[in-house]
């Protein structure tokens, strides 16, 4: 009978082997930025590497955008859409999350919000991190002033307290809307939806294809520009609200 338990015993402790080998391997790839985020500065931008993450100043002083990336990407490929909303007075702040999970740490934009002084605080995210940003923001309404989505939907209620925007590419193949159409029944009531043509999941950001998205018919650059001054727009009209 010992031996029996014995075997047994080691059988369980080389399956728990062989999954922490198997989601080691999953967690340790994923979408490597293409970008020097370091080269993305100029005159009215700065960009300085902090503990959270990235820092990327521009000439605004009352807003800031806290950015959550996506699932396993690399969040410096978000840097030239980052640079291009600071540049238009919306100071961000892009966040390095627990081996590129957001899941991982959705509270981390209480962090950034503790150590800097803005009267109107935005949380964005992408995708996995869009819906990390969502549940953030449901969890602790009295914390932002509006949340803005990007190829992603929230899974719990947001209050009818928060402004809020959902942007995605209508040649995205990553996104499920059969549940993004489902939960809108999560959204504030200060809503709106805006949908990028021909853009698709990955455009937001430098990091290459992904698997199963579809194929753009703008460029990454192109999509950024749309996606930046969408939020800047936004954020001009809530702040203006």
């Amino acid at each position: 009978m010992k031996s029996v338990g014995k075997k047994i015993l080691r059988g369980a402790l080389f399956i728990v082997i062989i999954a922490v080998i198997i989601v080691a391997v999953y967690l340790g790839k994923y979408y490597h930025t293409q970008v020097d985020i370091d080269s993305l500065g100029n005159s009215k931008v700065s960009i300085s590497k902090e503990d959270y993450g990235y820092f990327i100043d521009g000439p605004g002083t009352e807003s800031a955008l806290i950015f959550y990336p996506g699932a396993k990407v690399d969040e410096k490929a978000y840097g030239p859409l980052m640079s291009q909303i600071a540049d238009g007075g919306v100071d961000c702040f892009l966040v390095k999350m627990p081996v590129h999970m957001a899941i991982l740490d959705m509270d981390k934009a209480e962090d950034i919000m503790d150590e800097y002084n803005y009267d109107n605080w935005y949380l964005s995210g992408h995708s996995q991190g869009g819906a990390a940003a969502a549940i953030y923001v449901a969890q602790n309404p009295d914390n932002i002033d509006g949340l803005i989505l990007l190829a992603a939907y929230p899974t719990k209620e947001i209050s009818d307290d928060i402004s809020m925007i959902s942007i995605y590419g209508d040649r995205d193949k990553v996104v499920q809307m059969d549940r993004y159409d489902s939960n809108k029944s999560n959204w504030p009531a200060q809503s709106r939806e805006v949908i990028i043509p021909g853009g698709n999941h990955a455009g937001y950001a430098n990091y290459g294809e992904q698997a199963g998205d579809g194929e753009a018919q703008i460029t990454n650059d192109e999509q950024q520009s749309i996606t930046a001054q969408t939020i800047l727009d936004f954020v001009k009209s809530s702040n203006a609200e």
